[in-house]
């Protein structure tokens, strides 16, 4: 037997991934299940089936949105795959309830109906809830109920209707590689099946079915503890099978869904108790399925109180149906999407929650068809992680703690507080000594301030912060923005992705992966973006000509690295090797940066011998560096790199010579308010795919007129079609600073969301990014930002908001 696609899982992923597939046209498709396909034994067939859309993130919120509205239009045998009966979270403390007031925002950015709710009126939805020890609610009318088990049943028979081929009691044993790319699967009971694609959606078995084709699958199954109870009072007699919105008691890490005249209880508030895929039991080993484990009433003591407390009716109803299920957990919460760059045509969809299913089926579908999701899909993509990530203790260590936090109010600088230190530059030690407070991103410590600097906040006028916005914050933030624009600062930039590219056919590469002209002389620096074929911001970077045939680019991360390896020619004229880990970079920026540099340099490094996005390969005292001429920050400087062994010897050296001119170190919450008064983007925050540069405010990166290059056609159509939207700059009233994600009302109408956000120390100005459509997109148009339930006004602002002439940088 051979298929196009070969599907391993019938869960709800793997069942919608066919029916949106063989929707698209590739009806050539076969779905094995090593169970019965009418009861499989994975996470899909004891889920809940809570569907509460409201995400902090926003690609997560519409991949809810969709399967909300996918599971309200599947029927089986004429009966709904979904109950719309609303979602309910209460607040039982201060904290929750205000944060509470921030979700009803993300819900207006993400375009989701929200309401926040008296305790009264909680009580009008959920009539058993205790209305004394709720502050309110946070209501959206169209989350609800899957069904699905039924849902899974009906898309088979869609998916069935149109060809493709479902078998169960069917293991996949082995997946066959054949030159870098799958050829087939062996089962045990079907023999050998040909393929051209594999897509894994095996859930809690993933990492087994990525060893076969040599890919780690960096997910742990989680027991989850659930239960079904007796009749409640006050339901008795109840046959509809829900009436009662879904209900959330997250400040008890606890969740709810009626069922008649019963209730469902699941709980988060237990211990951590992680499984080994390779120890889940066949679906013939175990009593009922392989996802759900014996119940630990240990755990469930103080759960259980809780439920209570805030459902009195409970008190005294017996557990019918206590067990502990398996659902799937990665280390920062996300899924893991996307296809493998070791083995062509081996895709995976696993770590995805009901909540989220369909959405991503249908951006599966998309990517395999037409070579791309419609929803950004950054935050999910199975490449988004280093190679330490991948490590079963990091593996582990991480998604305990995200199944710890999985009802926690987290801050958007919130870090991962284990394994850690894991990254650290090699200037580490001398930040210790200068009293850093550090922050993680991506493994890396990274100083977000220095106490060494409390003394310079004297005398300055620095506004406070509210206390979500302060925490993790300081007023030396503030003093050393204003330091880098008076003096000079050293930032530590080492945690930047860079790679080297090599070889003859170096130059035709980046050209073809990049939108401006790269053919320039050696020691040039360029500004680029790399886009998707559908014209979408892949990503921004910058691309050094250190040679004739060497390159250094600087990137945002593994998966600029995934896609830049995936479009490598065959040839073998082009070698791209990650020089991260073995080098190290300083930040030297300000009006005394030059100053600084010259004393420790036999070279001339003055504006007309080295002007504004050069490189030269020289010498700061006796370490060798590369410099970059460049600034993120919006200051005469420069980023210097040397290899790792030598970063101590260099930081040393620019710290002594800076002490004449008065140089600080400084931290990463400065260089961000920095960036946005020069106006700078960040890819993954400002921009992404689904952006395109002239939206963006990027189009000067692109030269349409140098040839061809990925994205060319379709940017140029999108360019004739006009903005959809436009990225704004916003100076908000006031000295109110808000984070990002925040919605942008015109009148009563939500039009946009806040994308990065900071205050500017040098123009006085709380700035907030933000996108808006095409109309609003005009300087003085006024609108209004909502933070916590508030709203405050602000105008569009003309960009840059400090040097808009480029004079500091270029001096």
């Amino acid at each position: 037997m051979d298929a196009r696609v070969v599907i391993i899982g019938a869960g709800i992923v793997g069942c919608g991934l066919a029916e949106h597939l063989t929707r698209m046209g590739w009806t050539d498709v076969v779905v094995l299940e090593q169970g019965p396909l009418e009861r499989a034994g994975g996470s899909t067939f004891h889920a809940p089936g809570l569907m509460f859309q409201t995400n902090p993130s926003r690609a997560m919120t519409l991949l809810a949105r969709y399967t909300v509205r996918r599971f309200g239009e599947l029927e089986l045998d004429g009966r709904s795959c979904c109950y719309p009966v609303g979602g309910l979270e209460v607040a039982a403390t201060p904290e929750r309830w205000r944060d509470l007031r921030r979700k009803r925002g993300l819900a207006a950015a993400y375009g989701l109906e929200a309401h926040l709710l008296s305790p009264d009126e909680c009580v009008e939805k959920v009539p058993l809830l205790n209305r004394d020890m709720i502050y309110g609610g946070f209501y959206v009318p169209t989350d609800g109920l899957a069904r699905a088990v039924w849902a899974c049943e009906a898309m088979r028979r869609l998916a069935g209707e149109r060809g493709a081929r479902f078998y169960g009691e069917t293991e996949v044993t082995g997946i066959e590689v054949d030159g870098g790319r799958v050829r087939g699967v062996w089962t045990d009971r079907m023999g050998r099946i040909g393929a051209e694609i594999v897509f894994s959606c095996a859930g809690m078995w993933g990492p087994r079915i990525g060893r076969m084709v040599g890919m780690r699958i960096p997910l742990l199954p989680m027991q989850h503890q659930f239960a079904w109870t007796g009749p409640i009072p006050g339901l008795e007699g109840e046959s509809r099978e829900a009436v009662h919105p879904i209900l959330r008691h997250q400040d008890a890490d606890l969740y709810f869904r009626q069922n008649g005249e019963r209730y469902g209880v699941g709980s988060y508030q237990h211990r951590s108790m992680p499984v080994d895929p390779d120890d889940i039991l066949r679906p013939e080993e175990a009593e009922e399925m392989p996802s759900v484990m014996p119940f630990t009433p240990e755990d469930w003591e103080r759960p259980w109180r809780d439920a209570v407390e805030l459902l009195p009716a409970l008190e005294g109803v017996e557990l019918e149906k206590p067990f502990n299920g398996l659902f799937s957990f990665t280390p920062d919460g996300m899924p893991l999407l996307g296809p493998s760059r070791e083995v062509r045509g081996f895709w995976v969809a696993e770590a995805v929650w009901i909540t989220h299913s369909l959405g991503v089926a249908r951006a599966m579908a998309e990517w395999l068809v037409e070579g791309r999701p419609s929803i950004d899909l950054r935050e999910c993509d199975i490449h988004r992680f280093e190679s330490y990530a991948l490590s079963p203790s990091y593996v582990q260590k991480r998604s305990s703690q995200s199944f710890q936090e999985v009802y926690d109010i987290i801050h958007p600088q919130q870090p991962m507080e284990d394994p850690r230190p894991l990254r650290t530059s090699p200037f580490y030690m001398r930040q210790r000594e200068l009293g850093a407070f550090f922050l993680e991103a991506s493994g890396w410590e990274r100083p977000h301030y220095f106490e060494a600097n409390a003394h310079l906040v004297e005398g300055r006028e620095i506004p406070g912060r509210d206390e979500w916005s302060g925490r993790y914050w300081s007023k030396i933030v503030g003093a050393e923005h204003q330091i880098t624009r008076e003096r000079v600062a050293l930032y530590d930039m080492t945690s930047l992705k860079r790679v080297e590219v090599s070889g003859p056919g170096a130059l035709e590469y980046l050209q073809r992966l990049n939108t401006n002209r790269l053919d320039r002389p050696v020691g040039s620096v360029t500004y680029t973006l790399m886009l998707d074929h559908a014209g979408g911001i892949k990503s921004d970077i910058t691309v050094a000509r250190i040679g004739e045939e060497l390159f250094q680019v600087g990137l945002n991360g593994p998966r600029d690295v995934d896609w830049m390896l995936r479009h490598l020619p065959e040839d073998g004229s082009v070698e791209v090797r990650d020089i991260t880990a073995g080098t190290c970079c300083v930040g030297v920026w300000g009006p005394l940066a030059r100053e600084l540099v010259q004393s420790l340099c036999e070279d001339d490094l003055s504006n007309e011998a080295f002007g504004f996005f050069r490189a030269k390969e020289t010498h700061l005292g006796e370490v060798p560096v590369r410099m970059l001429r460049l600034s993120y920050v919006g200051e005469l400087g420069w980023e210097v790199y040397t290899t790792s062994d030598l970063g101590l010897r260099l930081w040393d050296l620019l710290w002594e010579a800076g002490q004449p001119h008065g140089v600080i170190a400084a931290g990463r919450g400065a260089f961000n308010g920095l960036r946005l008064e020069k106006g700078y983007r960040s890819w993954g925050v400002d921009m992404h795919t689904e952006h395109d540069p002239y939206e963006a405010g990027l189009g000067f990166a692109v030269k349409p007129e140098k040839g061809d290059f990925i994205g060319r056609e379709a940017l140029l159509k999108r360019r004739e079609e006009g903005p959809r939207r436009s990225l704004c700059c916003l100076v908000l009233d006031g000295e109110q600073v808000v984070m990002g994600n925040e919605p942008v009302f015109s009148g009563e109408r939500p039009v946009g969301y806040v994308t990065s956000a900071e205050y500017g120390h040098s123009v006085g100005k709380s700035i907030a990014y933000a996108w808006l459509p095409p109309e609003l997109a005009e300087e003085g148009v006024r609108v209004e930002v909502q933070y916590f339930g508030e709203r405050y006004g602000a105008a569009v602002a003309r960009e840059p908001l400090f040097d808009p002439a480029m004079k500091r940088m270029r001096g």
